[in-house]
């Protein structure tokens, strides 16, 4: 049951990447109003993909998988840096994107 923790934080963390990415391509559309809630729920399943994995990491500290730890953590941290990395940068483009069009 704890590992669709691990198949959940990939799937938000998708999410997280493709809705910034949809708020770009429609950015040609004139009635494009809620940009600003396609970011905002962006950042929020990050940030829910995020906790996933803090829970899945509490769940093996718990039942003391010390070698399921130490052979992943290098993986997940540097997974989880991408995905909080990459999920700021295309906010920010759609924010610098959008800017314009709101000052209007």
């Amino acid at each position: 049951m704890f590992g669709l923790l691990n198949l959940g934080s990939l799937v938000l963390g998708l999410i997280a990447w493709i809705l910034p990415v949809v708020n770009l391509m429609r950015y040609e559309t004139h009635n494009n109003k809620n940009w600003i809630t396609l970011s905002v729920m962006s950042i929020s399943v990050c940030s829910l993909s995020l906790c996933f994995q803090i829970l899945y990491i509490y769940h093996k500290v718990t039942v003391e998988d010390w070698s399921g730890l130490m052979d992943t953590m290098y993986a997940v941290a540097f997974a989880s840096a991408a995905l909080l990395i990459v999920t700021i940068v295309l906010n920010a483009i759609t924010l610098i994107v959008y800017r314009d069009r709101t000052a209007k």
